[in-house]
């Protein structure tokens, strides 16, 4: 959920495909997924496991949406406001197929069994519970409230509570509104984005150490990290960013960059294609060969259903 959004919702945070086929139509896939056709759904979070289930997040009543890559409409998976979970933001599996949810504003990690059964609620105090990344020993989550990153070990079957791993003064900067988070794959890695103040160049991208419980600024070159939603696929960071258009409004699109082997350094290389304020496109999943984002409205004057899911064109 990005500081616009958050600011949407505390008063309550389409592309155009490029030419040629979407690669979904080519093999079968939709290149939209209506997450729900119901009035106020606001969905937030994404992820898409290996074998194509689609899950989807509400900012605006906590729901969470399943589907499939192949088949266009989702259903309802865990109900609005079931075991306290009246916001959902950051959503993601882990090796187990357990289904990790930060519930924004709840100040709640939500962790629920392949079928839906609750496993855990980890609460950590004064949080706004934005985006998390599960490694092989552990759940991190950013805290947009407090500037913090939480750790909840992870033994098992067994989830710890929320721990405090660094705080807004173990940054180098005090962070603005903490959002994206991935994890290299040996989970030694993170790289935690900071939206800023809202203001033009107070965005951060910061890699954190986490056995040392260290963060310094990554290095950002040619465009800017500062991301809502952050996606890892090699050596390639993409992040759903957003910048005022010179006009007094605002504009998100996908930035994709390259990072350097000690992950200090990222050379943005590329951007999609623009969409306004009022879709307000937040995180991202890979879908095997494609990107995928969600179309959340949160900054719509008047959202209208259907609420989708739709291809990030051109960067695959």
């Amino acid at each position: 959920m990005n500081s616009l959004i958050a600011a949407a919702t505390a008063a309550l945070s389409l592309l155009t495909v490029a030419a040629g086929h979407p690669v979904g139509a080519l093999d079968g896939r939709p290149d939209t997924y209506v997450v729900s056709r119901e009035e106020g759904v606001l969905p937030e979070g994404i992820t898409v496991t290996a074998e194509g289930v689609m899950y989807v997040s509400s900012a605006a009543t906590g729901a969470v949406y399943r589907g499939d890559v192949r088949r266009s409409e989702l259903r309802p998976f865990l109900p609005a406001g079931s075991d306290g979970r009246t916001s959902a933001a950051g959503i993601h599996t882990d090796r187990r197929g357990r289904l990790h949810i930060a519930g924004w504003d709840t100040g709640t990690l939500f962790v629920y069994a392949p079928d839906g059964v609750l496993l855990a609620r980890r609460t950590a105090p004064a949080a706004a519970l934005n985006d998390l990344v599960v490694t092989d020993d552990a759940v991190y989550v950013t805290d947009s409230a407090t500037g913090t990153l939480w750790r909840a070990a992870v033994d098992g079957t067994r989830i710890g509570n929320l721990t405090p791993w660094l705080t807004a003064h173990d940054f180098p900067t005090t962070p603005g509104f903490l959002n994206g988070i991935v994890a290299t794959p040996d989970g030694r890695l993170a790289l935690v984005a900071d939206q800023g103040t809202g203001v033009p160049g107070s965005e951060r991208l910061y890699r954190v150490d986490l056995p040392r419980r260290t963060a310094t600024v990554v290095d950002v070159r040619g465009g800017q990290l500062g991301a809502d939603g952050l996606l890892l696929h090699g050596d390639r960071l993409y992040g759903v960013v957003n910048f005022p258009d010179g006009r007094g409004n605002w504009l998100f699109a996908v930035n994709v960059a390259v990072l350097d082997p000690g992950g200090r350094v990222a050379r943005v290389i590329g951007q999609s294609r623009t969409a306004p304020l009022a879709q307000s496109p937040t995180t991202l999943a890979r879908d095997a060969d494609r990107l995928l984002w969600v179309n959340s409205q949160l900054n719509a004057a008047v959202p209208t259903p259907p609420f989708t899911v739709t291809e990030v064109p051109g960067l695959g």
